[in-house]
């Protein structure tokens, strides 16, 4: 199997710039538009330690999800996803979104431990447990939250602080990863990888639901087919999308994927 071409999204979808500027484009256009936007909330002392929590209306207690950017931890930031509030939010759902320090400056454990940061930091505010999304890295990092063991690093955390979690397009074990140019800047050995694999580690009995691109290369479909398995969850492949297009349906309140998300929400 060429490892390269299966995880190389970029060389396998050539118009994926357009795709990124659209991305780009209409987060700008939610921030604006959304009914209220609190941007550039420091959840740690770092620059890109920060999170924006768009919600659905003035109140402040309505149900909470946390949705993490992609760009294999290498990558973009939270002004890149801001769209992929909007179905949630015209649904009634208030959406954290962070920025993380990138690879090569960090390790991927470092930003692992920045989305708790960031996570703890949403407890502290609204005393909410939380559904984590996320996409492609986003997804690796919505897992590796659900399986955080949260009454270890504080024991006044709720024990399921995140309850639930629905990674799209989702790296699960990282390994395969060191023989691609995608592994490059990543700074991982086979040792480190495995130990933020959260395909590898003990399920932590709460639920997961795996979305993928049907279009996607068959390791991202396994990816995502391997993790649900392993924990006990469930999956599914979105009919004709690919790596870029698969977060499309977020920004539409009537889609399948936030009906999803809302039933995640609701258990």
């Amino acid at each position: 199997m060429d490892l390269e071409l299966e995880y190389n999204n970029r060389a396998r979808v050539p118009e994926h710039p357009q795709h990124i500027a659209g991305w780009q484009r209409d987060a700008a256009a939610w921030r604006e538009a959304c009914p209220r936007a609190e941007l550039g909330l420091a959840y740690g002392p770092g620059e890109r330690e920060k999170l924006d929590i768009l919600h659905p209306g003035p109140a402040s207690d309505a149900p909470l999800a946390l949705f993490i950017h992609g760009g294999y931890w290498k990558a973009l930031d939270r002004s890149f996803a801001s769209h992929c509030a909007r179905g949630l939010n015209l649904r009634g759902v208030a959406v954290a979104l962070p920025s993380y320090d990138l690879c090569p400056t960090v390790p991927v454990a470092t930003i692992v431990d920045q989305m708790r940061a960031a996570a703890r930091f949403l407890w502290a505010r609204r005393r909410q447990r939380m559904l984590a999304i996320g996409h492609s890295a986003g997804g690796h990092l919505a897992a590796m939250l659900l399986a955080t063991d949260w009454r270890a690093l504080d024991p006044a955390l709720p024990a399921d602080l995140v309850h639930a979690a629905l990674p799209v397009s989702g790296v699960f074990d990282l390994e395969p990863l060191l023989a691609t140019t995608i592994g490059e800047g990543l700074n991982l050995t086979p040792e480190t990888a495995r130990a933020v694999s959260p395909r590898l580690l003990p399920s932590p009995g709460r639920p997961i639901h795996c979305l993928v691109g049907g279009a996607e290369s068959s390791e991202f479909i396994r990816q995502s087919r391997d993790m649900a398995q392993a924990w006990g969850g469930t999956w599914e492949a979105l009919p004709g999308a690919d790596h870029f297009t698969v977060i499309a349906p977020f920004a539409d309140p009537t889609s399948a994927a936030v009906a999803t998300a809302e039933r995640m929400l609701a258990r």
